[in-house]
């Protein structure tokens, strides 16, 4: 297990790595050119495209990822055709629901829940990639816990090229200072670029299914199985991203209470999530791909019996993560002016950077956390954490922001990022023996 996790690691890692230089470069101009402001107003559709895409997805990727682990780790290798059909039906269905309500309903979003007329048009251009998004998500989940995670690293680079290229090409066709027109550029380059990443995970999984045999084998209970992980699953995301979205859309308007201007309070809004944090996470793709493949790994242990094993990886794991974690932390610190200067000519993204690289080993833990938890079948423990993470940050920014503005708003993340983590952490305790600090055992001297 520990080569096999090893090396899919350093596979999901290197593309992780291309796809973030990729995007970074790519963040640098789209905030020359359509600002911090644009950036913001993309960040608030971004938001609402979330919740939507939560609903889209409705606990299937990880419920995919789950149900075929279990049967590989059983050896009903026969049986993983059955539950990506029926896990495909569940996202076709989930998808095309949430497409069709997002683009109804766009309108009365826009005015009213995001107080910005600008945002209608991207919302309905982004609610036609949703039915792609929850059908990609079941053939991730099957690259996942097959083994063939680099066949789906490599069609998200792809993806990453066909996305940047054609936000070039989009707002090159729009006239500069329209954030409405650059927003829906933006989001129908996502949507097309989606689209596409869909059609190629769909060949390469028809190619790649035939390792498995086309020979079916019984499985026991595979639709109860599948709705007993995902419909749970989905339920507590809804509430979560539901409260996010709240959150995400109450921050400008706490802001604009607070004495902001509307384009001033996108702008400070659209520093730290659309500037800051893609530095603060690029360093962390080697923590995001261990939290992904580590979910198979532990499953197929625990169906197996192997608790030592499960405590022994949980346990290195989360030592070598936390020396990773407080390394990054310290050169974000202490580069923290440069980077900001040298990547948007920003003194002021440099000033929150530094601010927020305090709370990168808190970050980054938190993701492998839960990356175990959810190996381990503790998705809901998890989830019900992040729902009351999300419900309490609901609370702080609909209190504090008016009064506070940004500098409540950062404390605010910093608040929630500790509390889910202390949560996770000690639910981790509970299903699992973790030692974070080994020390070697003394001999007995003999006399």
């Amino acid at each position: 297990m520990k080569k096999k996790l090893m090396r899919d690691t350093l596979l999901l890692t290197g593309s992780s790595l291309v796809m973030r230089c990729i995007a970074l470069v790519f963040q640098m101009w789209l905030v020359s050119r359509i600002g911090a402001a644009g950036v913001g107003l993309y960040g608030l559709v971004g938001s609402v495209g979330f919740l939507a895409a939560t609903v889209a997805i409705s606990g299937i990727r990880f419920a995919s990822t789950r149900l075929i682990s279990e049967e590989l780790g059983l050896q009903r290798a026969g049986g993983v055709g059955r539950a990506m059909r029926i896990c495909l039906a569940y996202s076709l269905f989930f998808g095309a629901a949430s497409a069709l309500i997002l683009y109804l309903c766009a309108e009365p979003i826009g005015f009213l829940w995001v107080g910005d007329a600008r945002t209608v048009l991207s919302l309905r251009i982004l609610s036609l990639s949703l039915p792609f998004i929850s059908l990609s998500s079941v053939m991730y989940g099957y690259f996942t816990a097959s083994g063939r995670i680099f066949k789906a690293a490599v069609i998200q680079v792809i993806e990453q090229l066909i996305r940047i290229g054609l936000v070039v090409i989009f707002l090159g066709l729009t006239h500069t200072g329209d954030l409405e027109k650059s927003c829906a550029a933006v989001c129908a380059a996502s949507t097309a670029a989606e689209v596409c990443s869909f059609l190629l995970m769909l060949v390469v999984f028809i190619f790649d299914r035939r390792r498995h045999g086309q020979k079916a084998e019984p499985s026991p209970r595979l639709p109860a199985r599948m709705l007993g992980i995902a419909v749970p699953l989905a339920l507590s995301a809804y509430a979560r991203s539901s409260l996010s979205t709240l959150e995400q859309l109450l921050v400008p308007r706490g802001l604009k209470m607070a004495g902001y201007t509307a384009n001033g309070a996108l702008a400070g809004y659209g520093t730290i999530q659309g500037m800051v944090f893609p530095i603060i996470f690029f360093p962390s793709c080697i923590i995001t791909a261990l939290a992904e493949l580590i979910v198979p790994e532990l499953t197929a242990a625990q169906v197996s019996g192997k608790t030592d094993q499960i405590s022994h990886t949980v346990s290195t794991l989360l030592r070598k993560s936390l020396g990773f974690s407080l390394f990054i932390g310290l050169m974000l610190f202490i580069l923290s002016e440069t980077l900001g200067k040298a990547i948007y000519k920003s003194e002021e993204a440099g000033y929150y950077l530094r601010i927020f690289s305090l709370l990168v080993p808190v970050m980054y833990m938190d993701m492998v956390t839960d990356g175990c938890l959810k190996g381990l079948g503790e998705h809901l423990w998890s989830m019900g954490f992040n729902i009351l993470d999300a419900l309490t940050g609901v609370i702080l920014v609909y209190t504090l922001l008016p009064h506070f503005a940004l500098n409540g708003y950062i404390g605010i993340i910093f608040f929630e990022e500790i509390f889910n983590f202390t949560l996770s952490i000690w639910r981790l305790s509970r299903v699992t023996k973790i030692r974070l600090f080994s020390f070697p055992k003394k001999e007995k001297c003999r006399e």
